[in-house]
């Protein structure tokens, strides 16, 4: 015997066909959103992070002048020192990055010149805070050179006299200039080698021989590091 469909059963049936069908098709559409992102794409955001920090091994080479105020053919001289440097880098662009440096050190100074006979005057430790702009050269792949300009401002602390009864090196700004390099092992890790030069004029207030004096420490430093790079 033949069955014959009237129009609302045909509707009715189609209908039910459409719904069964539909969840199929709709995570067949789904299926490629909810795939994971190649591991390229998520190297790549990884390697993005604007943060970066260094950790070197730096030299500290003073300039080696100043002098006392009134006294003819005076100079002042420095010692060098090598010490640990932690730098903070964020990175506006690809390109463009500020850094923060961050070091302490001392300085044992001396007379020189007419002072010579004074021998060692005095002791200050030195915290020279420096922020630089930089430009990053991107075109060389793992290589990766910098160029930089920025500003310090120079504490000295833990002052003591030794020819010199009493010693006060005031305060100071001064400017930087850099030059360096990064060569990247991989998106997170590299080594790192960086020159920076400081020009920095201080001036003092001593005490000797009982007579109040005055003056300029010229220290102008060059900076010279190398360490390790770490991309967050």
């Amino acid at each position: 015997m033949t069955t014959v469909r009237t129009a609302p059963t045909r509707a009715l049936a189609a209908t039910a066909t459409l719904l069964l069908l539909a969840p199929a098709a709709f995570a067949a559409d789904i299926a490629p959103l909810m795939e994971p992102a190649p591991e390229a794409a998520i190297e790549t955001v990884a390697a993005s992070s604007p943060w970066q920090i260094r950790v070197r091994g730096l030299g500290v080479v003073t300039h080696d002048s100043g002098f006392v105020d009134g006294a003819a053919g005076s100079g002042l001289s420095y010692s060098d020192s090598v010490i640990p440097e932690l730098d903070i880098s964020y990175y506006l662009t690809d390109n463009i990055a500020a850094e923060l440096i961050l070091g302490t050190t001392y300085a044992n100074i001396y007379g020189e010149g007419s002072l010579a006979s004074l021998g060692k005057v005095g002791k200050t430790w030195v915290l020279p805070p420096t922020l630089t702009l930089q430009y990053h050269f991107t075109d060389f792949g793992a290589f990766k050179p910098y160029v930089g300009a920025g500003v310090n401002y120079t504490m000295f602390y833990s002052q003591k006299g030794d020819a010199a009864s009493s010693l006060d090196v005031k305060n100071t700004f001064g400017t930087a200039l850099q030059v360096g390099a990064d060569y990247m092992v991989n998106e997170h890790w590299g080594v790192n080698f960086d020159v920076k030069k400081l020009f920095l004029k201080a001036d003092f207030d001593a005490t000797v021989n009982g007579s109040a004096v005055s003056g300029k420490a010229k220290l102008d430093p060059w900076l010279i590091g190398a360490g390790i790079t770490y991309r967050f």
